[in-house]
């Protein structure tokens, strides 16, 4: 199956200075990390990364300044997805004016309750306010923070509509049969996982990839995966980067799960300022930075990931 997009996309945690300011500078260099270690692009602005704790403005800086350190635009998705559709246009608009065409799109989450007839409104009018025929959309369904679940019938009422720009779906909802069911009845949607230990059953009924936070730490992981989920004689690598990749994320998962990834992060680069989150989130302690590393250092011993 050919899709508009897939592979493994990094659901990026963001660097704050001292000021809690975003750090653009540890942030560029860790983009640059990401596509080294294999990734095929960063899906900035995201949940792991913070955007709601971010002004317009600053979320604005943040593509300029990985767009400004060389990462190609194509390699780029931004979360321009808001509580209000003049927002959203307006940050969409802007990813478009710097030439990235696909962006993640959260449905407007504030009100609860409301009807599919309510969220296809909001999208269509977010897409025909901005009128350009290069805008691709990949929805977002994370029902546990929004409150607002993506139906498949709202998918299917928005691919008729909008046929060449709504291209497929982030899935954080964890549930791999509400993933099964979208690819079975969307042929060429692009489905991709939120959840990492989600890939490899994904990949393997047919979807499109990935959009996780452990892509912060574990990107090469989840790029043989990714190669070679339906490949039999890899299967033996497959198995060895999968346990790692479910390794760091139930780590990751045993603490508030953004400040454990930043902290995580911090590690990885020698810098304990990564651990720094916007309120309302709190940093990790340094108790609980301390017993992230002890068992970071565990994982590493004994679960050994993708071969080279």
């Amino acid at each position: 199956m050919t899709f508009a997009i897939s592979g493994v996309f990094c659901a990026s945690a963001t660097p704050l200075a001292a000021d809690l300011s975003p750090d653009l500078e540890a942030y560029a260099e860790h983009c640059h990390s990401l596509l080294d270690d294999g990734c095929d692009g960063i899906a900035l602005l995201g949940t792991t990364g913070e955007a709601n704790s971010f002004s317009s403005a600053e979320r604005r800086a943040i593509l300029e300044a990985a767009l400004s350190a060389g990462i190609p635009p194509a390699r780029l998705l931004p979360g321009t997805g808001l509580a209000n559709v003049p927002e959203t246009v307006e940050l969409t608009r802007h990813a478009l004016s710097c030439g990235v065409t696909t962006v993640v799109m959260l449905p407007p989450f504030y009100y609860k309750g409301v009807s599919d007839d309510g969220l296809f409104a909001a999208y269509a009018s977010v897409i025909e306010r901005i009128g350009d025929a290069r805008l691709r959309v990949i929805l977002y369904h994370i029902p546990q923070m929004t409150g607002l679940p993506i139906s498949h019938d709202l998918i299917e009422r928005l691919l008729t509509a909008f046929p060449e720009t709504v291209i497929g779906i982030k899935d954080s909802a964890g549930k791999i049969e509400n993933m099964e069911a979208m690819i079975a009845r969307f042929p060429g949607f692009a489905v991709l996982a939120g959840a990492d230990p989600l890939l490899l059953p994904l990949m393997r009924m047919g979807g499109a990839g990935c959009i996780t936070a452990t892509s912060n730490l574990v990107g090469r992981d989840l790029a043989f995966v990714f190669r070679h989920a339906n490949i039999p004689d890899r299967a033996v690598g497959v198995a060895a980067a999968q346990a790692r990749i479910n390794a760091y994320r139930d780590l990751s998962n045993s603490y508030v799960q953004i400040p454990a990834i930043k902290a995580m992060v911090g590690r990885r680069y020698g810098n304990r300022g990564w651990a720094r989150t916007r309120p309302p989130l709190l940093p990790a302690t340094a108790a609980e930075q301390a017993d992230l590393a002890r068992r970071l250092d565990e994982i590493d011993m004994h679960t050994p990931g993708a071969p080279a």
